[in-house]
This record gives C-alpha cells, sequence and structure tokens, in this order.
C-alpha cells in the first residue's frame, strides 16, 4: 500500500513566538483515515493548516502522494495540493441550494457530469432529498454532511477534517463520526481528523496521535494508546483510570497493596524501583468473595454499568466499572480484585532504583 501522506520532522512557530510544532512526523496509507487528538492549544490545527499549504515550514518536509508539497523555502500554493478541508462552521454558501454548494468546486467538467457527480454524492451521504433546500433549512448533522460532500466533490487525494463535530451535541456526534468513517471508506479517501474528544477519534480513525506541546507522543491504534501507552501523559489523556503506587520486583513482577502481577513487558522500570502503574476501571473488579475491600465513595450509572469510585484502606482510589444489577451505596465496603490483562506500568516520579531498593 502506498503512502499518501508523509509529515517528516516538521516544525513551524509564528515569527517572534514560542514553537508551535517540532520534530513531528506522521504518515498515513493511500484510504486510511488518521487522527491528531490532544488537549487546545497543542498544536493539532496548526498542523492542519501546514499540511494544507496555508502556513510556511521552518523544518522538516511534507509530501503528498511522494511529492513534496512544503519544506523550508519550498511551498506547493494550496489549490495545487487536491487537499479539501471540512470544518466545524460548515462554511457553506447560505444564498446556494445543497446541491449547489456540493457542486460549487467542480470545475473542467460538463454540466451532465457535474450533476451526476453531485448527486452521486449526495446519495452516499443520504442527502438526495435535500438537492433543492438551502442551509438554513437543515440540520447541524445535515449541514456537516453537506460540507464533506463538497469536500469530496473534486475528488481530493486527502481530506482534512478541523473539529467537524463539535457544534453538534453529544449523541449526534458519535453517530455522525461513524457515518463519515462509512462514507470515507466506501470511496476510499485518505482523511486526517483534528479533535480534542477521544471518542470521535476512536470512532472514526485507524491511527491517532496523542499530541501535547506540538509533538506527537504516540501515534498509534485506539486499543493500544489503551492498552499499551508509551507514555504518562498518554495513560493519563486517554480513557479513564488511576495510577497507583507499586513497587518493581524481579523478573518484571510489581508488588502492589492490591496484590502482584506478573509481567510488565516493555516497561521501562527497573527491580527495586518505585512505580506508578496504571489501572482502567476493568482492570478492577467486583468479587463479594474477596478478602480485599474498597469503600465506595461515587458512583456514576450508566445503564449497563456503574462506575464506582473506590477508597482503599490505605486512602488510594481506583476505578471500577460494574454490572449495573450491583447497586452499592456511598460508604459501603465491596470486594474486589486485580484481573489485568495489559500490565502498564512507568517509575514513580522522582524514583531512583537504589534508593528505593534501601527504603
Amino acid at each position: 500500500m502506498s503512502s499518501a501522506l508523509d509529515v517528516v520532522g516538521i516544525g513551524f512557530a509564528y515569527p517572534g513566538g514560542a514553537s508551535i510544532c517540532h520534530d513531528l512526523s506522521l504518515a498515513l496509507a493511500e484510504g486510511e483515515i488518521g487522527c491528531l487528538l490532544g488537549p487546545s492549544g497543542c498544536g493539532k490545527t496548526t498542523v492542519l493548516r501546514l499540511i494544507a499549504g496555508l502556513e510556511d515550514l521552518a523544518a522538516g518536509e511534507i509530501l503528498l502522494n511522494g511529492t513534496v508539497a512544503s519544506r523550508p523555502g519550498r511551498i506547493m500554493p494550496p489549490e495545487q495540493r487536491r487537499v479539501g478541508v471540512v470544518f466545524q462552521d460548515y462554511a457553506l454558501f447560505p444564498h446556494l441550494t445543497v446541491a449547489a454548494n456540493v457542486a460549487f468546486g467542480l470545475r473542467g467538467i460538463s454540466a451532465s457530469e457535474r450533476k451526476a457527480r453531485t448527486h452521486d454524492l449526495l446519495t452516499s451521504v443520504g442527502l438526495q432529498a435535500t438537492a433543492q433546500r438551502y442551509p438554513h433549512e437543515l440540520s447541524g448533522g445535515q449541514k456537516q454532511r453537506v460540507a464533506l460532500a463538497r469536500a469530496m466533490a473534486p475528488r481530493p487525494q486527502l481530506l482534512l477534517l478541523d473539529e467537524p463535530f463539535s457544534n453538534l451535541d453529544v449523541d449526534l456526534r458519535e453517530r455522525l463520526s461513524l457515518e463519515v468513517r462509512a462514507i470515507l471508506k466506501a470511496q476510499g479517501i485518505t482523511a486526517l481528523l483534528v479533535t480534542h474528544d477521544q471518542q470521535e477519534a476512536f470512532a472514526m480513525a485507524d491511527m491517532v496521535g496523542v499530541m501535547r506541546n506540538g509533538r506527537i507522543e504516540q501515534w498509534d491504534s485506539a486499543y493500544n494508546l489503551y492498552h499499551r501507552p508509551r507514555s504518562r501523559f498518554v495513560a493519563d489523556f486517554v480513557g479513564e483510570g488511576v495510577l497507583i503506587d507499586g513497587q518493581a520486583m524481579d523478573g518484571d513482577g510489581i508488588e502492589t497493596v492490591l496484590g502482584s502481577l506478573k509481567h510488565c513487558p516493555g516497561c521501562d522500570i527497573l527491580p527495586g524501583q518505585a512505580v506508578s502503574l496504571l489501572l482502567r476501571p476493568d482492570d478492577v473488579q467486583h468479587d463479594d468473595d474477596s478478602p480485599l475491600k474498597a469503600e465506595v465513595v461515587k458512583k456514576a450509572f450508566r445503564g449497563a454499568e456503574f462506575l464506582y469510585t473506590l477508597r482503599l484502606a490505605d486512602g488510594m482510589q481506583v476505578l471500577s466499572l460494574v454490572p449495573s444489577h450491583h447497586n452499592h451505596a456511598i460508604g459501603e465496603h465491596i470486594g474486589i480484585k486485580l484481573d489485568v490483562d495489559h500490565v502498564v506500568a512507568f517509575p514513580r516520579l522522582g524514583s531512583d532504583p537504589n534508593s528505593s531498593a534501601r527504603d
């Protein structure tokens, strides 16, 4: 599979300002959907603007289908890049019908070809019945699908989506992200999404890059980001979970107040070192027969499950997902046990294996 997008060690800073991104790299194969996920101000949208050709690189290079589009001192004009952009505010023309909005970017083809292409795209996004309506007559989700169809109309080699669902309510956002993924996959379009919403990222993307301070901390599948985070920041930013204290033992073992864990493959820890062990809510199971008890201090009903916040005897707190027919009261003590498939631990901040061993 050939590469549609290569971002190689890029850097950017506004004149006289701090660095916005530096030494950032990623790659997307043809037809792959990627996502830049991170908090506000981490540089996500700037990377999109660099790929679109709206800003000049200070370092590195950007290649589209193997052709250099940007490097310091050389930039291919945006209109020559065959890159489509979908904005969070839709940017539809209010005086044009839905069909006219979609057809707006189609140039150099006959009227019949333009009409057929517009019809095919509106059919693909499920809006063929709205062709003669105007944007103000549409819902937010319909407007976003029109914007998507318009961006796909010229057959871009890459589609950039900048927080495309941020103006929508939570339920619609989740449903539309799945619909847009299906549309992009059916059209075979390579896409890069920017969002701060991890559920949106997980629903749409094949590969996700977690960004922090202008760099990608980890470029990986959603599954690996959740179960095999490579840094404390990724572990904390992606999903729910807590870091509890532990002690690294010989043979990749870790001792904690909740018991011993036998393996931590790939963890950068040494025997005797104080560690922080990542526990996801599904790692802590409710077990009435367990001698280990924890106090319920918070509970959040999620329909099929409760998310309990539990306080251990030493004061540490953990999260646990429990089937909702186990309805325990605040202050109640319940039995728990560990069931960890993916053991992830980091050296505890300020820890030293030699001093830990002496303690």
